[in-house]
């Protein structure tokens, strides 16, 4: 069944707890008595049920029955139409959840109907009826009580995202530029923004009920309960703001620390070619050091080897020479060797090789 409690209070005290829905019919209840319905993902024929049993108006039914709506106060009539968005961090998927509740209030009732598990506000009717004077002061009482719930269970969600961005600092000033810091961030950012759409209009919410306390003759008690919700809901907004800045500044910071990093390995690729650069221009300079050297040997070689060659033919002692008979041989064979070495410096002059 949906229906989580149902119960009819006299002076802040359960006198019954019915099993049905149909409460108007079996109870002539007086102007400070209540009935709160708590209901749990309804099906549209116990929402209609209850529709119809308090004359809710067919927007805010209709509201009610899908659900995913921003949080939000309006008035139909006599009664008052709020959407909660309630918070918290679930630890095992290391993630902010966010539920949804709704409350109709009117004169002598209240009905919440939630979308989630969470809050628990079975645990805080018992609280309420565990104080039967603040009870007695009506659906307002009960009002405040779950606004009250809501806006406690926002702390330990901003503590949370405190700590997350506390770790995103300490890794940005540590000048670490992991591509996983930047999915953090955004991470971080998505949950931020998804929290401030579900506090932000809260305050405006809590303002909303306190200009209508004189009108509507709300009782004090629970009018310095909203105040102090309405202060609680200010210091929760106020952080978020400053988480969103945070974290876009964070963001901005670490593109700039990346793209510092980026140029840095592009400064030390640069110095790494023009270093490569340079070692090559010195082997190409060695190379053409080299190169001289070897032409100048080669040119020596062949300026050496020219006598050698004449040498070498009378050397090879034939019979019939006759220039090794004739008297003139020895001083022609000489001057022919140093014509050969002239002409071939001279060569190797010309071409730069020696």
């Amino acid at each position: 069944m949906a229906m989580i409690d149902n119960a009819i209070y006299v002076e802040g005290r359960r006198i019954e707890s019915p099993s049905t829905l149909s409460l108007g019919a079996r109870h002539e209840v007086a102007r400070c008595d209540l009935a709160w319905i708590g209901l749990l993902r309804p099906d549209p024929h116990e929402l209609d049920a209850v529709a119809t049993e308090f004359d809710l108006h067919e927007n805010a039914v209709e509201d009610a029955r899908k659900g995913h709506q921003r949080a939000k106060l309006e008035r139909y009539g006599d009664t008052l139409f709020l959407v909660l968005r309630p918070a918290w961090f679930d630890r095992a998927a290391g993630t902010v959840e966010f539920g949804e509740v709704h409350l109709f209030v009117g004169d002598r009732f209240v009905v919440s109907v939630r979308h989630a598990e969470r809050p628990d506000l079975a645990a805080l009717r018992a609280q309420v009826e565990a104080d039967p004077e603040f009870l007695a002061l009506g659906s307002e009482a009960v009002t405040a009580a779950v606004l009250d719930e809501v806006v406690d269970g926002y702390a330990p969600v901003v503590e949370v995202l405190q700590d997350g961005i506390d770790a995103i600092e300490d890794q940005l000033f540590a000048g670490q530029v992991d591509p996983s810091v930047s999915k953090r961030i955004y991470q971080l950012l998505s949950e931020v923004l998804s929290f401030q759409r579900a506090t932000k209009p809260v305050p405006a919410m809590v303002k909303g009920l306190l200009r209508g306390a004189d009108k509507y003759g709300v009782d004090d008690e629970v009018q310095h309960r909203l105040r102090n919700v309405l202060d609680h809901a200010l210091r929760v907004t106020e952080r978020v703001d400053s988480f969103r800045s945070l974290l876009e500044n964070a963001l901005t910071l670490h593109a700039t620390l990346v793209s510092q990093e980026q140029n840095e390995a592009m400064r030390r690729m640069t110095s790494a070619s023009l270093a490569q650069g340079e070692e090559s221009r010195q082997l190409a300079r060695a190379a053409h050091r080299q190169g001289e050297e070897v032409k100048k040997i080669s040119s020596w070689a062949a300026i050496l080897f020219a006598p050698g060659l004449i040498a070498g033919v009378y050397g090879m002692n034939f019979d019939h020479m006759p220039e090794l008979h004739w008297r003139y041989g020895y001083p022609v064979a000489i001057l022919g060797m140093l014509a050969l070495m002239g002409v071939l410096w001279a060569i190797f002059r010309k071409r730069n090789w020696l």
